[in-house]
């Protein structure tokens, strides 16, 4: 930074290198002001363009962007099968995209904006804007820690917007689902006694048993879907349920944060979660003695293997179609339990709840949901204004 003439002054901020000749490539700005000013632009120039000067020479400064990814996506890392699928898919997206043709030395905050203004122009979601920039961000930080790269370029960089606060199911719209769910498997029941020999009733009644007890322990507990289709019975321990497993691309693993957690699941009089779960084992031993597993969820009444989550998925779309309900997901349920729970300033039995790891997780998908306290400060200031009015008509 020099200064041109008298409050004029010129800014010089490297941002790339050249590959060719492997000198800095800069950029000049021209700014008014005093010294401080034309500090603060200097400062906010080199956050927005700037690379730093030790990372444009190392071993990949040849590479390409995409080049830089393809080695990333090849690496081991501890990904669970969903995570490396999906990472996979945007490694594919991002090689094949412009950006992945950007000379690793080119790349910088104004070319990865570029290239997320263009992504938005070509109608990409918040969220899928987002999450091309996360695993951007992640193989550099990666490229970082494996010495290939001295700084990670995009260190620091604001990341686009999140996607608008998750979607809870509303009260009225749980009790609907609820009831459309009984009220189906009274039908089956009543087909069934009506023709106890028919195998394909019997199938019926087994499915609707399965899709209220579904509904009900989604909107109980809040476990993710995969967590819900892999519960047993030995997890129940009075209302004490455990939850220590997860499907990932439907192969069985711990859950997603790696720990179990314990959560009490409703007791109260008449039909309660625990006690469904423990008569829903009950009728069918005594329907058909076949029980002979504990998987709570399962293909049939035998209960010898789990059920899949895409099953689960599959039954709730029939159920919110009968229900008129149609945007209901069992995911809404998990978002139904934290709103109301970060509502009522519960914060952490939400976090311990849901199995976040952290509880700003927790607060950064259900701020939204926080409770208003600030209305001492309100009538303070509305007070206040109240007597700057009077003095002033005085």
């Amino acid at each position: 930074m020099r200064e041109r003439r008298p409050g004029v002054w010129e800014i010089r901020v490297v941002v790339a290198n050249d590959q060719l000749t492997g000198h800095s490539v800069q950029r000049s700005f021209t700014v008014r002001g005093d010294h401080d000013m034309a500090e603060d632009h200097r400062q906010a120039l080199a956050e927005r363009f700037g690379v730093d000067r030790r990372a444009l020479y190392c071993e990949s400064a040849r590479w390409t962007l995409g080049e830089l990814l393809a080695r990333f996506i090849d690496a081991s890392h501890e990904w669970r099968p969903a995570t490396r699928s999906s990472h996979a898919s945007v490694v594919r997206y991002l090689i094949g995209d412009p950006l992945g043709e950007v000379g690793l030395t080119m790349v910088c905050p104004m070319v990865v904006n570029n290239a997320i203004a263009r992504w938005r122009r070509a109608g990409g979601s918040d969220a899928l804007v987002r999450g091309r920039w996360a695993v951007l961000h992640s193989a550099l930080s990666w490229a970082v820690q494996q010495k290939m790269i001295r700084s990670n370029p995009i260190r620091g960089m604001r990341g686009p917007r999140r996607q608008d606060p998750r979607k809870h199911l509303l009260p009225g719209e749980i009790a609907q689902l609820l009831d459309t769910a009984t009220r189906q498997l009274h039908q089956a029941e009543h087909a069934l006694a009506a023709d106890p020999e028919n195998r394909v009733l019997w199938d019926a009644l087994f499915a609707a048993e399965q899709t209220r007890l579904m509904v009900r322990i989604a909107a109980d507990t809040g476990a993710r879907r995969a967590e819900i289709a892999t519960l047993r019975l030995a997890d129940l321990d009075g209302r004490v349920l455990r939850i220590e497993r997860n499907l990932s691309l439907e192969v069985l693993g711990p859950t997603k944060s790696g720990r179990t957690r314990r959560i009490t699941i409703g007791a109260t009089i008449g039909a309660t979660t625990a006690a469904m779960i423990h008569d829903h084992f009950d009728t069918w031993q005594t329907r058909a003695r076949g029980v002979q597993g504990d998987w709570i969820f399962a293909r049939d009444h035998r209960h010898l293997t789990h059920a899949r989550a895409d099953s689960l998925s599959h039954r709730m779309v029939s159920l919110r179609a009968a229900a008129g309900v149609p945007d209901a997901t069992l995911h809404r349920f998990r978002h139904s339990v934290a709103t109301q729970l970060v509502g009522e300033g519960k914060l952490l039995k939400a976090q311990a709840r849901l199995g976040h790891r952290d509880p700003s997780t927790t607060l950064r998908h259900y701020s939204h949901a926080t409770p208003l306290d600030d209305l001492d400060i309100a009538d303070e200031i509305d007070q206040r204004l109240n007597d700057y009015t009077n003095d002033a008509s005085c």
